[in-house]
């Protein structure tokens, strides 16, 4: 069974109308001085002013946006700073593991016996037995194993052994001899990935 939309008891069917408000922009003059032009278009007014604006003219707003700089008189080190600091939207942050206080673990907890001094300031810390290891990503950890290192090895270590077999697999150290050229290519590229996570 189908609507039948030319049924005369549409026709019958009345719906108020609403009255049409005609929106009105609101006219704001340009902030440029001696423009008597509408300010239609908004610029923010700059650094520490943020979230406000100029109102100006579609002339003055590109003159205006073509010699903006957010940065102006700040220093290439403040630059550098809120560059950084952008990337973790301007937010405070702490180290991880990093303590914030020892509410409980230095002092005796009142009422308990300590007889091992477990708890207390005087509680025995055996020293580690083997050297911490910094642990690395994947990628940095094959890169390492490329150039025949483990995640011991220090900068020093790592850029003389890069060094070493740099020279080793060059052709020109071999007589010319190209056959070593993918190995060279391998310790590069390991050598460029250690390079940029900080390690090289």
């Amino acid at each position: 069974m189908s609507m039948n939309l030319n049924s005369s008891i549409f026709d019958r069917i009345r719906v108020k109308r609403q009255p049409q408000i005609e929106a009105t922009p609101q006219h704001v003059p340009c902030d440029h001085p001696g423009c008597k032009a509408i300010g239609a278009h908004r610029a923010p007014m700059g650094r520490m002013r943020e979230g406000k604006y100029f109102n100006f003219c579609i002339d003055h707003v590109r003159e205006y946006n073509a010699t903006y700089n957010y940065f102006k008189d700040m220093s290439d080190d403040d630059v550098a700073r809120y560059q950084k600091d952008a990337i973790i939207g301007h937010r405070p942050t702490w180290t991880m593991g990093a303590k914030r206080g020892n509410k409980g673990f230095e002092a005796d907890p009142s009422g308990i016996p300590d007889p091992l001094g477990i708890f207390g300031r005087g509680a025995r810390r055996d020293p580690p037995t083997e050297p911490k290891r910094q642990r690395y990503g994947l990628v940095a950890t094959k890169a390492l194993v490329s150039l025949g290192l483990d995640e011991t090895a220090t900068r020093e270590t790592i850029k003389a052994r890069y060094k070493e077999l740099v020279k080793q697999f060059h052709p020109d150290a071999n007589g010319g001899d190209r056959s070593t050229e993918d190995k060279l290519r391998e310790i590069i590229q390991a050598y460029k990935q250690l390079k940029s996570a900080g390690l090289a």
